[in-house]
């Protein structure tokens, strides 16, 4: 049992109208459940409940018992004075208010009916063997609920990403250029050196950047040098050489540290090694100015394929790491990581810079969005095998956001899924 199904039994108004009494035996009639509070606070705002006759209007709290108004300390926070109704699963003990009066409590348990309970411990148990607990019936879901929960999801799923970017920008004194860069390090490193590009770009000035960026050696060498490429024991390789002197002198100009750690390449395929990618991220910097602006003005995925359409640099044609000469290829970006890169980071800067500016950001991304391919993972293929067919970006991105924030965490009554599943048949 957890107090979100107390949320749901009164939002949803699962409680018979005409029965209900407080622990003294006072009649209880709810006229409104008012509007639920997901943060600190009282459970529910403005709610109007009828008590012995008398009409009150404030909030009101909810526990599965009622000394956990104590153990909650809420008898000392000012926030709690208004509350007007206590629910709870069980009424233990009585309650109090700073000034001494008792708030009346509603005991909900000898009012719940069996087959709500059931259908809610159900839905809990399966969240133990399944992939998601109500994956035997989420087909059941109406479609027009399922479509509108997904974009509400997605949108969910941008503010949880905007959090990164506002302290980025936060940091980096409001230069969204910089922001840009780290952001893009962090995907040209994937998952496994994803994070270590970050905090390397993280340590970098982005103005050294920009004072190299149309010296394309001088950028190669930074780089390489910066997100610790450069340190290959007893390679005797020209390029490799010409780089490491390079970066030698920028490491005196700019006072740059030495990285004390290196990017993995084991488990990864040769065309996501670190040299490739660095290489790849050079040539989209090299002589290219106000690239975040650029970006910002591109509303079409033609023209953001466009803006990304670079390849590793001559050398790494037959190369695949310093020293070791491979079969002849050129190292594009593909489609797919560009979609990842739309998805993960110009989306997402998008979003934030319009909120910013105080623009409205809303049908342009949507569209953007939902003209990408759906991601590739093993999330995406669950929720395919049980028929939740993801079609596009937008539809994959939520239920990623779906399955880490709800499901994960077996929040089925803050869902619109599970709340429908368990209205059907109450």
């Amino acid at each position: 049992m957890r107090e979100d199904l107390l949320y749901f039994i009164w939002r949803h108004n699962k409680l018979p109208t005409e029965q209900l009494c407080t622990g003294n035996g006072e009649p209880i009639v709810i006229k409104a459940p008012g509007t639920q509070n997901r943060l600190a606070g009282p459970d529910f705002f403005n709610a109007k409940v009828e008590i012995d006759g008398q009409l009150w209007a404030g909030n009101v709290e909810m526990h599965l018992k009622s000394s956990d108004w104590y153990v909650h300390h809420h008898e000392t926070d000012e926030n709690y004075d208004n509350v007007i109704l206590h629910v709870v699963w069980e009424d233990d003990i009585a309650v109090f208010r700073k000034d001494g009066s008792q708030i009346p409590t509603l005991e909900v348990k000898q009012y719940v009916a069996d087959q709500l309970l059931n259908g809610y411990q159900n839905l809990m148990n399966n969240s133990r063997t399944k992939f998601i607990s109500c994956e035997k019936d989420v087909r059941q879901v109406d479609s027009f609920v399922m479509e509108n929960w997904l974009h509400r999801l997605y949108i969910e799923r941008l503010e949880h990403k905007s959090k990164l970017i506002w302290e980025l920008l936060d940091a980096s004194k409001n230069d969204w250029e910089a922001v840009l860069f780290m952001l893009l390090a962090k995907n040209f490193g994937s998952k496994v050196n994803g994070p270590y590009f970050m905090e390397r770009a993280r340590q970098l000035d982005f103005s050294i950047v920009r004072k190299t960026t149309n010296e394309p050696l001088q950028l190669e060498a930074l780089l390489f040098g910066h997100f610790g490429l450069l340190q290959v024991d007893d390679c005797i390789d020209s390029y490799y050489l010409q780089l490491k002197k390079e970066y030698g002198y920028l490491q005196r100009k700019f006072d740059l540290d030495i990285p004390s750690s290196k990017p993995e390449f084991f488990g990864l395929r040769p065309m996501n090694f670190p040299t490739i990618r660095i290489s790849q991220l050079v040539n989209l910097y090299a002589g290219s100015h106000n690239f975040f602006s650029k970006l910002m003005d591109l509303n079409t995925l033609e023209g953001i394929y466009q803006s990304f359409e670079i390849c590793a640099g001559p050398y790494w044609e037959e190369h695949y790491t310093f020293g070791k000469v491979s079969k002849k290829r050129m190292k594009k970006l593909s489609k797919r990581f560009i979609d990842l890169i739309v998805i993960n980071t110009l989306v997402p800067l998008k979003f934030c810079y319009a909120k910013h500016l105080g623009r409205d950001w809303n049908e342009d991304l949507i569209t953007l969005v939902s003209a990408l391919g759906k991601e590739d993972n093993s999330v995406i293929k669950n929720f395919d095998k049980i028929g939740l067919k993801a079609q596009n970006a937008l539809e994959s991105q939520a239920k990623l956001e779906l399955f880490t924030n709800y499901c994960s965490q077996n929040k089925c009554m803050q869902c619109a899924i599970g709340t429908q599943l368990l209205n059907r048949n109450t």
